[in-house]
């Protein structure tokens, strides 16, 4: 893909795969909450990864999940706000592909997570990976959506500094 394709393109590279990945959030939760009863594991790899149907009022790695405070909702969605914002701002200059896709992941899953807030002041979390006496956080499509996306944005902007870096004659790191 070229860098120089237009401002239509680069909009669609952000919300199509923002849209892909709120939609695989959402349906995705919303299949869970059908067929899963709260707070009762599904086990998928027994002692590796089981399906859950939990709420996490917290933010990432249950953060803040505690239903004795109200004022986490509030942080939480000016936190996804400002993130909205930033987002918009980082895509209005940017022509890499990779980058937009990156900032599009990042938005569908902080939508994602939003529209639960929204609807159930909780972010529904089902995917439960541990091993022995290690237990990762339960976590959602949007979680992995946000982490892939700050993944590629990071890769797109070492590759910038690269190509940068070789324009200039320089040995790239």
């Amino acid at each position: 893909m070229s860098a120089g394709r237009g401002p239509g393109f680069r909009r669609g590279l952000l919300l199509g795969s923002a849209a892909g990945l709120l939609l695989l959030d959402q349906a995705s939760k919303w299949l869970v909450m059908v067929h899963i009863p709260e707070h009762r594991p599904v086990v998928v790899i027994p002692g590796f990864f089981d399906l859950v149907n939990i709420r996490n009022r917290g933010a990432a790695f249950g953060f803040l999940n505690r239903s004795d405070i109200e004022w986490q909702f509030w942080l939480f969605l000016a936190a996804t706000l400002v993130a909205v914002w930033a987002i918009s701002v980082l895509a209005r200059h940017t022509r890499q592909p990779l980058m937009l896709v990156g900032l599009g992941l990042i938005l569908g899953g902080a939508m994602g997570n939003l529209i639960d807030r929204l609807r159930f002041r909780a972010v529904v979390d089902f995917l439960d990976v541990y091993w022995r006496g290690w237990h990762w956080p339960a976590f959602n499509v949007a979680d992995m959506g946000i982490c892939v996306g700050a993944a590629f944005a990071c890769l797109a902007v070492w590759r910038a500094e690269r190509q940068k870096a070789a324009a200039a004659g320089e040995k790239p790191a």
